[in-house]
């Protein structure tokens, strides 16, 4: 047999199945071949994976492009991202307008991005939910996300008037309407936040700890609540997106059961291992905070038994001079996305004995799944060739210049982490090597996906 690219003796991790040694046989842009041990196979290109974890590409399906630099956010962001053996991204997209909007903006991504890139919605007023059906069919876009943040005079302040609970169940129903629509929401009572914010603003307090005191955790489970019950009356599927706190996935546990529509937890790789007690100071300001070391254990076990499905980086890339010195004026959020994969398997694999392959699933198939993207997500013949090459035990250190972000810091900048992405392979093609972009042009697909019923 002969194939354009071979990945050769590597130890493949087929997501949430097991780890088994062999070879991958690459023709164009699909998997061929899977080849055992003993077989053997000529290729045009050859890499060697001996001692390496041959993984699915990595989907992330929580990112925030355009965020740091409108013009060039594409085009850096999805090199950070090549770079950390992902492969596909989900950035959410609002705007005024999504009819006129949604065009250019996938056009700009088809223009700059190295890896492949689809969107979901961000829903803020009632004509985003109104249009959602027709938007939907004519970009792809199937997923939707509610910010219940920006309830109340909050969220007045950032220009959002319309964000209530009828605009929640509207996008329920609107979701629930697509087939194969999911409603992603960000929980986090923002009405109640001002009861603790007001009293420790008067003492001065500028740490990162006290931003998690000023919404803490049960200000995400009551909102978790509301949103998975509303779900079920709306026989609607939720995502809970970003969850940071324990109390939250005891919530979901309880509520869900046969027959009802599914409810669906998405955690972020901060929340699987920084604390509020972490030495990053203001650079760990995100919404939801980081929380305690206790809800940071409770979510890897959430993770480990498949309740938490899929895994992110909200990555969002400003410059560091927008997070401080004021903790309450610095901005929310942080790149992540060059991070994610090591990240994941220092705390997750050495750390906390969490299987490789329920980390490919919950970084891959799981995604690939949720959001409706055929090809993505396993390595099967037929399947998009998308990988990362990653030797498990090789230490990086993080260097935010090293990253190729807009975005010139890290929270993890500096820290050690074991599981290097060797080689990252984007539909067939070998875009990062050692560390090294190879193709360092935009060959990135837009992800279109049809709903399963108007």
């Amino acid at each position: 047999m002969r194939f354009d690219l071979l990945l050769e003796n590597g130890e493949i991790v087929f997501p949430g199945q097991g780890v088994t040694r062999g070879s991958i046989g690459i023709v164009g842009d699909r998997i061929a071949a899977i080849l055992g041990p003993d077989e053997t196979a000529t290729a045009a290109e050859v890499i060697d994976c001996t001692d390496r974890w041959v993984l699915p590409g990595l989907l992330d399906p929580h990112t925030h492009i355009g965020f740091g630099d409108q013009e060039s956010d594409f085009e850096t962001e999805s090199r950070s991202a090549a770079l950390g053996g992902v492969t596909a991204l989900l950035s959410f997209h609002r705007s005024d307008n999504l009819a006129e909007s949604s065009g250019p903006w996938r056009a700009a991504g088809e223009a700059r991005s190295m890896i492949d890139f689809g969107f979901h919605y961000g829903v803020t007023k009632r004509e985003d939910v109104e249009s959602l059906a027709v938007n939907a069919t004519r970009f792809g876009i199937t997923s939707i996300k509610v910010y219940l943040m920006y309830k109340g005079a909050y969220g007045a302040s950032k220009g959002f008037t319309e964000v209530d609970d009828a605009l929640l169940y509207r996008a329920l129903l609107a979701g629930a309407g697509l087939g194969n629509g999911v409603v992603g929401v960000h929980c986090e009572n923002v009405e109640v936040i001002p009861v603790f914010r007001e009293p420790i603003q008067a003492t001065g307090r500028n740490d990162l700890r006290a931003w998690d005191e000023q919404s803490p955790g049960f200000l995400e489970t009551e909102n978790v609540f509301r949103v998975c019950f509303f779900g079920g009356k709306a026989d609607c599927p939720v995502n809970i997106v970003h969850m940071s706190a324990a109390e939250s996935l005891e919530v979901v546990e309880n509520l869900r059961h046969p027959g009802r529509a599914p409810i669906h937890v998405e955690t972020c790789a901060h929340y699987l291992s920084l604390s509020h007690d972490a030495p990053v100071g203001l650079l760990g300001k995100v919404n939801p905070p980081l929380r305690s070391q206790a809800d940071i254990d409770a979510l890897w076990e959430g993770v480990r038994r498949g309740s938490i499905s899929t895994i992110g980086s909200d990555h969002v890339p400003r410059k560091r001079v927008t997070k401080g010195p004021d903790l309450w004026k610095a901005s929310a959020g942080f790149p992540g996305i060059g991070t994610l994969l090591p990240i994941l398997i220092e705390e997750g694999w050495h750390k906390r004995s969490v299987p490789i392959e329920t980390l490919a699933a919950a970084t891959s198939r799981n995604v690939a799944a949720l959001y409706s993207l055929p090809g993505k997500g396993q390595i099967a013949p037929g399947f998009d060739a998308d990988f990362a090459i990653v030797d498990p035990d090789r230490e990086v250190v993080v260097d935010p210049e090293l990253l190729e972000s807009h975005s010139d810091y890290s929270p993890y900048e500096g820290m050690r982490f074991r599981g290097s992405v060797d080689a990252t392979v984007r539909r067939g093609n070998v875009i990062m090597r050692d560390g090294v972009l190879c193709d360092d042009k935009a060959g990135g697909h837009y992800l279109f996906r049809t709903p399963s019923k108007g």
